[in-house]
């Protein structure tokens, strides 16, 4: 079992942590319960930090003349100048995190799903977009996992969000060391996993390791992270993970018999199809490295990226899928 370092994740704190919604509640989340173990969350609440109680008078995201106002409605308290600069006060103080996990939908945390309005009143929504401390956030920190607790809820989004966080905070323990080889290390542990997302990526950080033209170690490491997360922004693809796992039954293709293939490739053929996780066939060839004792592939993060523990199969329905 590999070990891991502990994520640092920046979450709103009415998810799990704290009873400060505008209602006086907290919400429970599963999800971010089990990740508590093996992650150091940051919660915070922004309204809270405003100066605004629990419970207290929704707010609502008004858009008038191009700009956006973050307002109360009972009251027309308009708080947009304090969440501003509450907002650039705390992230300037984010130096080290891995990953976001904010309440959707909330006026102050929300990033993409929060409803704007023309002006305060009984009057309909006229679009959506972010809230003024999770938008600063997407904006601020691009190359960083930033999710919202409801799409967690869904299987490949949940899968490739742990994939990043637990990257990134390995890596963070690479330029604490700020040695070639850590990063030498990190990067052959990483080498299958860096495959299946994207192969172009993959040379080009090995351009980087490989240091021809003799740089510093620091500006190697930083040029290094500076790719490493465009590297992994997106999903890797079912045809991808699945190269990657026949590459990797390559190692066992003597050892095997014909049986033991057939029934690995039926697990391929039911992960292309949507029928099973991705988790099936990897738990198979996992079995083959430790039966096998393949010393390379054991080091290979693609079969263990994050704590096996966090494994969870169940998905909201919503987009169903897992992968992408």
């Amino acid at each position: 079992m590999r070990e891991f370092a502990r994520p640092v994740v920046v979450s709103s704190m009415c998810l799990e942590f704290k009873a400060c919604r505008w209602n006086g509640m907290v919400i429970p989340d599963p999800f971010i319960r089990k990740l508590k173990q093996f992650a150091e969350f940051r919660p915070v609440c922004p309204e809270c930090e405003i100066g605004l109680g629990v419970p207290r008078e929704p707010v609502r995201v008004v858009e008038q003349d191009g700009k956006r106002y973050l307002m109360q409605s009972d009251t027309e308290l308009d708080g947009t100048d304090k969440m501003v600069a509450f907002t650039k006060s705390h992230l300037d103080g984010v130096t080290d995190a891995d990953g976001f996990i904010l309440k959707g939908r909330s006026p102050s945390c929300g990033i993409g799903d929060v409803r704007i309005y023309p002006r305060l009143g009984k009057v309909g929504a006229i679009g959506r977009g972010s809230g003024l401390f999770g938008g600063a956030v997407v904006e601020r920190f691009p190359h960083l996992a930033i999710e919202n607790e409801g799409r967690l809820n869904n299987f490949s989004i949940r899968e490739h969000f742990l994939q990043r966080v637990f990257l990134f905070a390995a890596y963070r323990a690479v330029r604490a060391v700020g040695t070639m080889k850590a990063l030498v290390q990190f990067h052959s542990e990483n080498k299958l996993l860096l495959t299946a997302y994207s192969q172009k990526e993959l040379k080009l950080l090995g351009r980087i390791v490989a240091n021809h033209e003799k740089r510093p170690v620091k500006q190697v490491i930083d040029g290094y992270h500076a790719h490493l997360s465009p590297a992994v922004a997106k999903a890797p693809r079912s045809t991808s993970n699945i190269n990657v796992l026949m590459h990797g039954m390559g190692y066992f293709s003597k050892q095997l018999s014909s049986q033991e293939k057939a029934f690995f490739l039926d697990s391929l053929e039911d992960y292309r199809a949507g029928k099973v996780p991705l988790s099936v066939p990897v738990a198979l060839l996992r079995s083959w490295i430790v039966r096998f004792n393949e010393d390379y592939l054991m080091q290979q993060t693609f079969f263990e990226p994050y704590p096996v523990e966090l494994v969870e199969i169940t998905d909201s329905g919503k987009g169903r899928t897992f992968s992408r």
